[in-house]
């Protein structure tokens, strides 16, 4: 009976471990991502540096990823912003966090930043709250999402991914018409 019982509670251990570690990010829709973001604003990435933090246990990798911003769309981030990210390569060690965005020198992107420097990765819905501006087949700037599907309707995030990236890419001046029109139908919502 005693070896049954330790059976069951390490079966039990074992069986809360794997759901503890299995991260679901439920995709946030575009009024999400807006309403959400304490800033939105387009960039490109100068530096990216990661170092150890912490001490014993509680000893971990931080990643520091500066942008230059070339485009401010809600709030005000100023002239660069460093987002503090959990997660990164020091030496031959590298922690990862599953779907986190990972960012080198030269990317440009519109990012949907919440509480930057508290939140493990300052993204609304980690990877769904970066945007990637690339050259399209016309050698326009337009928008892609963060695993590179073309983002072709707004009104799809958080809908159908699928749906959401169906067509040719908006423009980033789309995107930015879209978000602005947005964050001022929700600031007309907040008036009495």
């Amino acid at each position: 009976m005693k070896k049954f019982s330790q059976l069951l509670i390490s079966g039990a251990c074992l069986f809360l471990a794997g759901t503890g570690l299995a991260t679901t990010v439920i995709p946030p829709s575009f009024d999400e991502l807006v309403s959400r973001a304490q800033m939105i604003f387009q960039g490109s990435v100068t530096d990216v540096r990661s170092e150890w933090t912490g001490e014993g246990a509680q000893r971990h990798i931080m990643s520091y990823v500066t942008l230059k911003v070339e485009d401010a769309i809600k709030g005000n981030p100023g002239s660069t912003v460093t987002l503090r990210m959990l997660g990164g390569t020091v030496g031959g060690e590298t922690m990862e966090v599953a779907d986190a965005p990972k960012f080198k020198v030269g990317d440009r992107d519109i990012l949907f930043v919440e509480n930057n420097g508290t939140q493990f990765v300052p993204l609304v819905g980690i990877m769904h709250g970066r945007f990637r501006v690339e050259k399209d087949t016309t050698g326009q700037d337009a928008v892609f999402t963060n695993e590179g599907s073309p983002l072709s309707d707004v009104t799809q995030l958080g809908k159908s991914e699928k749906a959401a990236s169906a067509g040719r890419p908006i423009s980033k001046q789309e995107f930015r018409q879209a978000i602005q029109a947005k964050a001022q139908q929700q600031v007309g919502q907040l008036k009495p």
